[in-house]
């Protein structure tokens, strides 16, 4: 269906190609899953199979790809449409029309098919992907694992033969994930698709694919194999894949249900370890689950990646001590003590929906708390409301005793800072200097504390590229670099890890566990469970706009089975959580 014949790109000012000479055949009817770690030119190869690369995007384009025969090159995007859909890893980048049914609608549309097969296809699509309640909803009002959603329906409705889909599950929550891959699973199985898919987190899809595409390193050739082959010497390979290396577990398996048939042994060696928490300790706080009806309200050193881990860890731990260490040179030192999140019976009304009902939390410095729930949950909105974006219904928010809503945004940001969904809303420069010559002014510090986290988040970004140009993942550490310059009390993350790749969440983890460890109050709103097992010393889920659990990680998260990591699900009842744990223990 796809092949790919001695295929390079290379971008213009680019000293080395971004794709280099790809060789291989995508079969017709298969889930195939492209790893490699961040900025290797995953993208790029996706971009090369529906046109975009390099008819949209520029660049030199040599050796030859074909879709279904039809040769790429020859072919623009708008002549692959019928044969190809594609959505990237920005959803907001697909829309063209203000509702969620319209938007499904317009690529038949498009294709110019009749009125009554785009009733019958709309239809479907929206129960598929379960948005039939969101069908009249304006797009600019959902939340972005539904924008998600959206945006994968609107390239299922034309019923293309190929879809390439660009972390499809980036944005949602576990549920959603499974839905979004039962889907997919049904379309590759019942309609012959061949689904062409990138995707960081592997722990998700890994399993549900027929082949793998690796991209070791950048300019390096493709390699195309079995999930158990690419998997045994993959650099990137989710919790299970870690685990079975931990455990010399031959052949490795792939899933839970696989890891549990062999996992007997290991549970008893582990049955008299007790697991360490995260290194930075927090208040012990009891757990409070909630269940209360709709009219209640309700008031070490560890890895991340969960994965192999890295062989320069020391220079890496060594370059994130030497950026913060820089950092701290003419800044705040340490929050005040005050320097804590309270909401009060928080609500938030945003036209006629409740985003927020009667929400009560408090954060403490040097406390991590991960804020966790479906799509559509509440998460961002609390977000918006502690940074002062939206103004409380009712209630209070106070944060370091301030009211968000009411402070200066110039005074505001030296308490409180935000790293959105989308980093590109924080990003206005023209190249990747200047915002963090920008950023470093902006906080008063020292010329290159923004640069040097940068680095030490995600080396190799150049300092000429525009922002635009960067991967997503590149794009989101440029952004909470931009934020840590400032070094704010309190600092918030929404879905901080789009995007990444697991070194990459194992560089993050490890900035915010030090600044946790500096006092430091941190929420992140996120969707990883992996990485909330990590480094969250409470776990807050919201449901519908309500608070239905809040305490400690280990507690909530393995009662839960839809935010429990892999570790916990393979060694239950034991009460393990991550792969780091489980080393410790054994070493």
């Amino acid at each position: 269906m796809i092949t790919f014949e001695g295929v390079s790109v290379t971008y213009e000012g680019a000293s080395a190609p971004t794709l280099h000479n790809a060789r291989l055949t995508v079969p017709e009817g298969e889930l195939v899953l492209l790893v490699g770690p961040s900025g290797v030119g995953k993208s790029t190869l996706l971009g090369t199979v529906s046109g975009l690369v390099p008819h949209f995007t520029g660049g030199t384009l040599s050796g030859r790809v074909t879709v279904d025969g039809r040769d790429t090159r020859t072919h623009r995007p708008r002549e692959l449409a019928d044969v190809v859909g594609t959505v990237g890893q920005d959803p907001l980048a697909h829309f063209v029309t203000d509702t969620v049914e319209d938007e499904l609608a317009y690529g038949m549309e498009s294709l110019g098919l009749a009125p009554h097969v785009m009733r019958r296809r709309v239809e479907e699509t929206l129960d598929i992907l379960g948005l039939a309640d969101l069908r009249d909803r304006p797009i600019a009002t959902l939340s972005g694992g539904q924008q998600q959603r959206v945006a994968i329906g609107s390239v299922l409705t034309p019923h293309p033969k190929v879809l390439v889909l660009d972390e499809p599950t980036s944005a949602l929550d576990p549920a959603a994930a499974e839905e979004v891959l039962s889907v997919l699973q049904r379309l590759v199985h019942d309609l012959g698709t061949t689904v062409l898919m990138a995707e960081h987190r592997l722990e998700r899809v890994i399993q549900y694919a027929d082949r793998v595409i690796l991209l070791p390193s950048r300019g390096e050739p493709p390699l195309l194999g079995t999930p158990a082959d690419i998997m045994t010497t993959s650099p990137v390979h989710p919790p299970v894949v870690a685990l079975a290396h931990l455990a010399n577990w031959t052949p490795i398996p792939l899933s839970v249900r696989d890891a549990r048939r062999r996992a007997a042994e290991l549970r008893a060696v582990l049955s008299s370890h007790v697991p360490q928490p995260p290194t930075a300790e927090a208040p012990h706080r009891e757990t409070r689950a909630v269940a209360t009806p709709r009219t209640g309200g309700a008031g070490g050193s560890t890895n991340p990646a969960e994965g192999r881990v890295p062989t320069n860890r020391p220079a890496r731990e060594n370059g994130l001590r030497a950026a913060l260490a820089r950092l701290r040179r003419g800044t705040r030192q340490t929050p005040a003590p005050e320097a804590t999140a309270t909401v009060t019976r928080l609500s938030v009304h945003r036209d006629r929906t409740e985003a927020l009902r009667h929400v009560d939390l408090t954060v403490t410095p040097g406390e991590t708390v991960a804020l966790m729930g479906r799509n559509g949950a509440g998460k961002s909105t609390l977000l918006n409301t502690l940074v002062g974006m939206i103004e409380p219904t009712t209630g209070t928010v106070t944060v370091n005793g301030h009211t968000p809503h009411r402070t200066p945004p110039r005074d505001l940001i030296r308490e409180v800072g935000l790293v959105p969904q989308e980093p590109r809303d924080l990003l206005y420069a023209d190249t990747v200097a200047a915002e963090c010559a920008t950023a470093d002014a902006d906080a008063a510090a020292p010329p290159g504390t923004c640069r040097d986290l940068v680095s030490a988040l995600l080396p190799g970004v150049p300092d000429d590229t525009h922002p635009r140009d960067l991967s997503e993942g590149q794009r989101l550490a440029l952004a909470l670099a931009i934020v840590l310059t400032g070094r704010p009390p309190l600092l918030l993350l929404d879905e901080p890890t789009r995007g990444l790749d697991y070194a990459a969440k194992a560089r993050l983890a490890d900035v915010l566990r030090t600044l946790a460890t500096e006092g430091h109050a941190i929420i992140l709103a996120t969707h990883d469970v992996e990485l909330a097992a990590e480094i969250a010393h409470r776990v807050v889920i919201l449901a519908d706009g309500e608070v239905v659990a809040d305490g400690p990680t280990a507690d909530v998260v393995v009662s839960s089975p839809s935010f429990a990591p892999q570790v916990a699900k393979i060694l239950a009842p034991e009460p393990w959580l991550t792969v780091s744990q489980v080393r410790r223990a054994l070493s």
